[in-house]
């Protein structure tokens, strides 16, 4: 029996761990094709009578006002976090960019933005209103006295107005701008000023374009979709692939709709107690859209003026931000199926940058814990192996009196490991149990916007992105040589010749894996050869 067969074995799953990580970015069926610009349709339901909103009190001197007309117009908004251009043309967000964060293909630091029509994936919100009469939606003309404005809130909240009217509706549909927030509350007032009553619905969507194909070696197990969540149901991802077979319809009373980016997140966040419809479509291009509608029509008196509230989340995906806007908003940070051990790590990784300012050093100080909480483990892989390589001129011996006889060969083995008290596996079951921390960490280090645009030292600019002079890939690949050299070599030629390919096949996939990850692995092999040494000399003495 060859002992260093599950080493194999553990190289092996972790190597195809990234193969089907990436190969499941590339099972991405064609979407079919249907109408551009479609409207969610109203639920069919009866319209129970809603208790109507009395009238506001005209003023005591009304004062002729010169009439707002609907024209092609933009209005931009500054906070300090984002900058949003806002268009007439559905009085909807038609772009907007965060402070602080950078297009990744950008050297002259564009700012990054989340919400954009254009190609090659344009993002973007459309939400309004439904109902048995005309009533505006994302394709509506509106009227603003803001008309080609540029606002600023910078001390306090900023309300834009938008103005639509026809027939016996009137609306005003309003965005509020806090200085220092990500959320984006929108409200609709709607005003009956016929002689019977309105019913009127609110949808609030988003529609996002293909994601991103990537190459194999820049590609990550990264989710771009849709996502949701109900205080029934919990999380669920909608994968866009998934849309066109799988349309999503659900009743839900809050919750929220979102569509997650590697780093940022756009959610529709209806109130807590909102009856609401939850929905998936696939239009021409092919674009996702999953929003929600309310489940019951508001009934509007006439004379009457009602009230219809929806809020936006636009920013990144920091779970202390998310886990305050909406219960179950942090889940976007996706780590994966090993969520249980990521949140605690990403945790302490986030405490320990508090302290030291640098997630390059809170990523070594990190990794410097978990190898000091798993020494018992790795004390005793290094004693196995320790115990293995005394053990090789012995093993050379039964391989030369036995070598063409493997059953023979086997037998003498395992009397030799019974002898010496030894398990075979013994260096690599403290291994094996370690591997579900790494994947763990992996996930927190691949998909924490902190770590995006975050410097490190030297040249190295940003922990997301790869090393650009690919020097912490090749220090890779050095540490785990010089682990392989202090190990006791394999008797199988072909083993040997295989373990040596290791670090360069492994070199090669963290050529383009993000610093902060490589860092880790690194820190972590420098790490295990230092703890190496110290045990064997001190077998070596005893």
């Amino acid at each position: 029996m060859n002992s260093y067969r599950p080493v194999l074995y553990v190289l092996l799953a972790v190597i195809l761990f990234f193969l089907w990580t990436d190969w499941q970015r590339w099972q991405v069926p064609a979407a079919p094709q249907a109408p551009a610009n479609a409207l969610p349709t109203m639920p069919g339901q009866a319209v129970p009578q809603a208790v109507p909103v009395p009238a506001p009190t005209p003023p005591r001197a009304a004062r002729p006002r010169t009439p707002m007309i609907p024209q092609a117009a933009t209005v931009v908004v500054k906070t300090r976090l984002l900058t949003a251009t806002l268009d007439t043309r559905g009085a909807d967000i038609s772009h907007l960019v965060l402070h602080g964060y950078f297009a990744s293909s950008s050297h002259g630091k564009r700012p990054y933005a989340l919400l954009t029509p254009a190609a090659p994936t344009p993002f973007l919100n459309e939400n309004g209103l439904l109902g048995t009469v005309p009533l505006p939606n994302h394709t509506s003309l509106y009227a603003t006295r803001h008309s080609n404005s540029r606002l600023v809130a910078d001390t306090r909240p900023v309300h834009i107005r938008f103005h639509w009217q026809e027939g016996a509706a009137r609306v005003v549909k309003t965005y509020t701008f806090a200085p220092s927030s990500y959320v984006v509350p929108v409200r609709y007032a709607v005003s009956n000023t016929g002689k019977t009553p309105l019913t009127v619905y609110l949808y609030n969507q988003f529609v996002h374009g293909p994601a991103p194909a990537s190459h194999f070696l820049h590609s990550a197990p990264i989710y771009i979709g849709a996502a949701y969540y109900s205080p029934a149901r919990k999380y669920h991802k909608l994968p866009f692939a998934r849309m066109a077979k799988h349309p999503l319809t659900l009743a839900a009373t809050g919750g929220w709709v979102a569509v997650s980016q590697h780093y940022f997140l756009g959610a529709a966040i209806p109130p807590a107690t909102q009856p609401t419809i939850f929905y998936s479509s696939v239009f021409a291009g092919p674009r996702y859209a999953i929003g929600y509608k309310t489940a019951q029509p508001l009934t509007i008196a006439p004379g009457a003026t009602a009230t219809l509230a929806t809020r936006l989340f636009l920013g990144p995906k920091k779970p202390a931000i998310l886990s305050q806007v909406a219960p179950g908003l942090d889940l976007t940070v996706d780590y994966g199926w090993l969520t249980v051990l990521a949140q605690p790590l990403y945790w302490v990784l986030a405490h320990i940058e508090r302290v030291v300012g640098n997630w390059g050093l809170s990523i070594i100080l990190l990794t410097v814990l978990i190898k000091v909480i798993f020494f018992p483990l790795s004390a005793a892989s290094f004693k196995s192996m320790a115990k293995m390589r005394r053990l090789q001129p012995r093993m050379a011996a039964l391989k030369e009196r036995h070598g063409s006889d493997k059953t023979a060969l086997q037998q003498a083995m395992m009397e030799l490991y019974k002898t010496e008290k030894m398990n075979p596996l013994g260096g690599c079951l403290p291994m094996i149990v370690q591997i579900p921390v790494f994947i763990a960490l992996y996930w927190v280090l691949l998909d924490s916007v902190a770590l995006r645009d975050a410097p490190f030292v030297l040249w190295i600019h940003n922990l997301a992105a790869p090393d650009p002079y690919f020097v912490l890939p090749i220090l890779m690949g050095l540490s785990m040589l010089v682990q392989q050299m202090i190990n006791p070599a394999m008797m199988d030629p072909t083993q040997r010749k295989i373990m040596m390919l290791m670090p360069v096949i492994f070199t090669a996939f963290f050529l383009f894996f993000p610093a902060g990850l490589v860092l880790y692995w690194v820190t972590n092999n420098v790490l295990s050869i230092l703890q190496q040494q110290w045990v064997m000399r001190r077998m070596d003495k005893a």
